[in-house]
């Protein structure tokens, strides 16, 4: 088993993302950017990469369709949301609706962890909150 494969490697790889998606709201990066520089990481080499490209991929491009979902079930406009929690939000929403091989729980708990992690003193609890939210609507069939 690779480093990569290896349990741990996926939760990693939200680290990343989250921290991609975090450079790019603040930098304006676009995607081709943010991947030659997170290549270029350590930490990269730890992570589940073939996830990392393919959920930054997907993101970059359905991000204004995202948004959208986002604003569905948030209480607030995206615009007044910080950085951190927007960028958790994406990558929630990304697998709530691109990735049902994760199951809804695993989806909100590993954003309520990164939110713990990296955002706000309370902003997991908001985290938590839009995705059950969205969960109803977005995994019908459970």
């Amino acid at each position: 088993m690779s480093k990569s494969d290896s349990p741990g490697a996926r939760t990693r790889a939200r680290d990343l993302i989250v921290q991609s998606l975090y450079q790019m709201q603040l930098t304006g990066h676009d995607h081709a950017e943010l991947m030659v520089q997170f290549h270029e990481r350590p930490d990269y080499q730890r992570v589940d990469k073939i996830y990392y490209d393919d959920a930054m991929r997907s993101i970059c491009e359905n991000t204004e369709s995202l948004e959208k979902s986002i604003d569905e079930f948030a209480d607030r406009p995206l615009q007044q949301l910080d950085p951190v929690e927007r960028g958790i939000l994406l990558l929630g929403f990304y697998e709530l609706r691109s990735q049902p091989d994760v199951p809804f729980k695993v989806v909100i708990n590993e954003s309520v962890n990164l939110a713990k992690r990296f955002g706000a003193v309370d902003g997991h609890k908001y985290i938590n909150a839009v995705l059950d939210r969205a969960v109803k609507k977005l995994r019908p069939e459970l």
